[in-house]
């Protein structure tokens, strides 16, 4: 790739989306696919998950785009390859085509406490480092293995999901806070290192939103129940949310915003006093 590639929006347009099966990236496939840009979605499901898998992949088809996923883990190096020699031979296929969006929205880490009661409860060195690898440095690998391969062009996107847990604590959380503020960091990086380029990189912080990974968070629906009181709109944050955010910031006139920490959540992060909670408040959770 060049710094002097003045093209923009010419060619065919893809998106490269990782943890593309469920939650955010499904969503932002599915509506990406809505403005005609073509899908590759990486994954990492069993058997048991695939229909879902399979439900999204169907409604990208019915949006006439072409569509490519991939059932690997994404912060293996030799699967990385694999997959980015593919990419590049299905693009290859169409002259002009090329990486309009780098989506990062894996979620995949170890959640328990720094300090448990004794070592055996307490977070590993290997489940520190496995949880900061994933959600955090495989963005910077990807996106690395991406322009090596000059599939970006100017105009070409990065967004990476984060979360208040970036710059706030919950129990059990230490290694995912981390991850998300590393991934912040890198955000930040990557727009610097390749605005010359033309290439503009955003972390997007959506809001508590009911989605698989949060479901694994103890106490989430307490966290969703206390996100509706927070939240000026009166409801959590929606993937399809967050989907047309990042879908409205891949349009041309967003070429000069980069290197920020865009909020999705209808203003549910600024609240931070809702009133006196009552045990009844949090009860089983439901909204």
């Amino acid at each position: 790739m060049s710094k002097n590639d003045s093209t923009m929006s010419n060619g065919k347009a893809w998106a490269l989306i990782l943890g593309s099966s469920s939650g955010f990236g499904g969503a932002t496939a599915i509506e990406l696919s809505r403005l005609g840009i073509n899908i590759f979605g990486v994954h990492f499901d069993r058997a048991a998950t695939m229909p879902q898998v399979n439900e999204i992949i169907e409604k990208i088809k019915k949006n006439k785009v072409n569509v490519v996923f991939f059932n690997i883990n994404a912060a293996d190096e030799k699967s990385r390859g694999k997959a980015i020699e593919q990419i590049k031979k299905t693009m290859g296929q169409e002259e002009g085509s090329y990486v309009k969006v780098l989506m990062h929205s894996l979620a995949f880490g170890s959640l328990g406490p720094f300090f448990g009661k004794n070592a055996a409860d307490s977070l590993t060195q290997k489940q520190v480092e496995m949880t900061l690898d994933v959600m955090a440095n495989s963005l910077v690998y990807w996106a690395q293995a991406v322009f090596f391969a000059g599939l970006f062009k100017r105009g070409s996107r990065v967004f990476a999901m984060t979360s208040s847990g970036g710059h706030t604590v919950l129990p059990n959380y230490g290694a995912v806070s981390a991850s998300k503020a590393a991934l912040e960091s890198h955000i930040r990086q990557i727009a610097m290192e390749l605005g010359p380029y033309g290439v503009t990189a955003n972390s997007i912080m959506a809001g508590v939103t009911d989605t698989p990974a949060l479901r694994k968070i103890p106490n989430s629906k307490q966290m969703l129940s206390i996100a509706v009181r927070k939240n000026p709109s009166g409801r959590p944050t929606k993937p399809e949310d967050v989907a047309r955010a990042i879908a409205l910031l891949c349009d041309d006139r967003a070429t000069f915003i980069s290197g920020n920490l865009i909020g999705v959540d209808g203003g549910e992060d600024i609240v931070s006093y809702i009133g006196q909670l009552s045990p009844n408040d949090l009860g089983d959770g439901s909204i």
